[in-house]
C-alpha cells in the first residue's frame, strides 16, 4: 500500500498537478489497497476535519499581518535600520542582508516572502558593492531561513496543533536557534569579504543615525514581542495573538498614513491565496495521514527504529536525515503533516523533548527550502537575481552546508533550545 501511495503521488508530482490534487489522489490510490468504500465517508471526513482545528485560524492571521505591514512600507525601514548598525563594516551589505533577515523574521516569518521582498532590494545593491551575483543571491535565500525560525512561524504552528505542544514554548525555543543561523551567516560573510577583498563603502554611523533609524523601525521590531509576550504570559491564544497582530499592523499602517486602500486590499488578496493553499495542503495531507495511521505504517516504522531509541541524539539524526530527504522532494506543509505524526512517537519514547523535536523538524523543513530541486527560496532567489537557475543549484549548496552545521549543532545541544523555554515555567 505504501509503495503504490508513494508511487502515485511522485508520478502526479512530475505530470504537474497541483500537489493538494497529488495527495488526494495517492490518498485514493492508498484506499484501493486497504477498503475503497471507506474513501466515500474518510476522505471528505479527513479532509474537512484537518483544518477544522481552532488553533490553525492564527495562521491567516499571522500572514495578513506581515502583508499589512509591508504594504505600510515598514520593511526599507528594517533593512535602513541594519545598514545603520552593520552597514559601514568591510563587506557591509552582506551582513545588512542577515541582520534584515533577522528582524524580518519577526514581521512576516516566511522564507519566500523575506527572500523575494529583501532579495529584490538587496542583491543589485551587493552586486555594485562587489559581490558575485550568485554569492549575493545564495546569501539573500540562505538568510531568509531565519524567518520560520524566529517567531512567528507558520511551521511551528502547525506542528503545535499536530502535538499539544505549546505554541509559545515553540516560538521561544526558535529564538536562540534562528540567532545561531543568522551568526553563521555573518561569519560566513565575513570569510567571503576577506577572500573576495571587499572593502568598507561607507563611514560609521553617528549614534544619533542610529536612533533615528531605530525609532523609525520600532513599529515593526515591536511586533515579534506583542506576539510572543502576549502569548507565553497568558493573555492571549495564539489566534487571538494574531488577531491582536492584525490590529496593530493596521493601525500602525492608518497611523503612519503609509497604507494605502488598495495595499490593504493587496494585502488581504495575498493572504487569502496563500491562506487558501495552505489549507488545501492541510486538509490533504490530513487524509493521507489518516490512512498511513490506518495501516498502522508509524507501528511499523518504530518496529525499525526501535535498536536506536535508547539514544535521542541518534534519533534525531536519523529523522533530520528523512525529514530533510522528504523536504528536498516535497512542499514543506505536506512534508510537516506527513511526518510529524510518524516522528512524535518515536522521539518521545527516546526521551526527546516535544519542543525540541518541533524545531528539529522545522529548521529540517526550512533548510529544504533552499536545497534543490523543489527548495521555493532557490527558484525565488534565481528569479530576483536574474540567475540562470543552474547557476543557483550550484551556489547554493555552501549556504545549505551553514544551515545544517547549525541543525546538527542544535541537536546535539539540546539547551539552545530549551533553555529560554524554561525560565518561563
Amino acid at each position: 500500500m505504501l509503495l503504490a501511495l508513494l508511487g502515485t503521488f511522485v508520478v502526479n508530482v512530475i505530470l504537474g498537478l497541483p500537489l493538494f490534487v497529488c495527495l488526494l489522489v495517492a490518498a485514493l490510490a492508498g484506499f484501493l489497497f486497504i477498503d475503497i468504500d471507506l474513501a466515500a465517508r474518510m476522505l471528505p471526513q479527513q479532509l474537512f476535519g484537518g483544518i477544522d482545528v481552532f488553533a490553525l485560524m492564527a495562521i491567516p492571521l499571522f500572514i495578513l499581518a506581515g502583508n499589512l505591514m509591508n504594504g505600510a512600507g515598514l520593511t526599507p525601514q528594517l533593512i535602513k535600520l541594519a545598514n545603520s548598525m552593520v552597514g559601514h563594516l568591510r563587506g557591509g551589505l552582506g551582513y545588512v542582508n542577515v541582520v534584515s533577515s533577522v528582524f524580518f523574521a519577526g514581521v512576516n516569518g516566511s522564507a519566500v516572502a523575506d527572500t523575494s521582498a529583501l532579495g529584490s532590494l538587496l542583491v543589485p545593491a551587493m552586486k555594485k558593492e562587489g559581490y558575485s551575483t550568485s554569492y549575493a543571491a545564495g546569501l539573500t535565500a540562505g538568510s531568509s531561513l531565519i524567518g520560520p525560525i524566529i517567531p512567528p512561524s507558520i511551521f511551528m504552528i502547525l506542528y503545535a496543533s499536530l502535538t499539544n505542544t505549546s505554541v509559545g514554548d515553540l516560538f521561544l525555543g526558535g529564538v536562540i536557534p534562528g540567532l545561531a543561523l543568522g551568526l553563521a551567516f555573518m561569519a560566513m560573510n565575513w570569510y567571503y569579504a576577506r577572500k573576495a577583498n571587499l572593502t568598507a563603502q561607507h563611514d560609521k554611523p553617528t549614534l544619533k543615525n542610529i536612533l533615528t533609524s531605530l525609532v523609525k523601525a520600532s513599529p515593526a521590531l515591536a511586533a515579534p514581542f506583542i506576539i510572543v509576550s502576549s502569548i507565553v504570559f497568558g493573555f492571549v491564544t495564539p489566534t487571538e495573538s494574531g488577531a491582536l497582530i492584525v490590529g496593530y499592523a493596521f493601525a500602525i499602517g492608518i497611523i503612519s498614513r503609509n497604507l494605502s486602500l488598495k495595499a490593504a486590499w493587496t494585502a488581504l488578496v495575498e493572504t487569502a491565496l496563500l491562506t487558501s493553499a495552505i489549507f488545501l495542503i492541510i486538509g490533504a495531507s490530513a487524509v493521507v495521514s489518516w490512512l498511513l495511521a490506518y495501516a498502522q505504517v508509524p507501528e511499523q516504522f518504530a518496529v525499525l527504529l526501535t535498536p536506536y531509541v535508547d539514544s535521542p541524539i541518534t534519533i534525531l539524526l536519523m529523522l533530520s536525515l528523512i525529514t530533510f530527504g522528504v523536504g528536498m522532494l516535497m512542499e514543506e506543509v505536506s512534508a510537516l503533516m506527513l511526518l510529524t505524526p510518524v516522528f512524535l512517537p518515536i522521539a518521545l519514547h527516546a526521551g526527546v523533548d516535544p519542543v525540541h523535536l518541533g524545531i528539529i523538524i522545522t529548521m529540517n523543513i526550512t533548510i529544504a527550502l533552499i536545497t534543490p530541486p523543489m527548495g521555493a527560496c532557490v527558484f525565488v532567489a534565481a528569479a530576483v537575481s536574474k540567475l540562470d537557475l543552474t547557476v543557483m543549484f550550484k551556489a547554493i549548496w555552501p549556504f545549505v552546508m551553514v544551515a545544517l552545521a547549525v541543525l546538527i549543532t542544535v541537536i546535539l545541544f539540546p539547551s539552545l533550545t530549551l533553555f529560554i523555554p524554561s525560565l518561563f515555567k
